[in-house]
């Protein structure tokens, strides 16, 4: 994480955001506050969190079929060592 929890309260971030992606996001609440009346003034900020979000998607995505795997071969193991015995 990036941004500590203090930043994350003080930023008025929603708990359910407070995220690895946390910091962008605080950037762009931040832009959009300045910048009220014209949000698209924000893309760029906007495109960075929404890419964090992506890929820690991806990653976590990717640790979730690792772990799959992974109890799907310790099982296959556990039956073969089950009928050599």
């Amino acid at each position: 994480m990036v941004a500590s929890a203090a930043q994350l309260a003080q930023g008025r971030v929603p708990l359910e955001q407070r995220d690895f992606c946390g910091h962008h996001l605080l950037r762009l609440l931040r832009c959009h506050r300045d910048n009220f009346p014209v949000p698209w003034g924000c893309h760029a900020l906007r495109h960075a969190w929404d890419s964090c979000q992506h890929h820690d998607y991806v990653i976590r995505m990717k640790e979730f079929e690792r772990e799959r795997r992974l109890r799907q071969r310790q099982k296959r193991l556990r039956q073969r060592h089950g009928d050599t015995e």
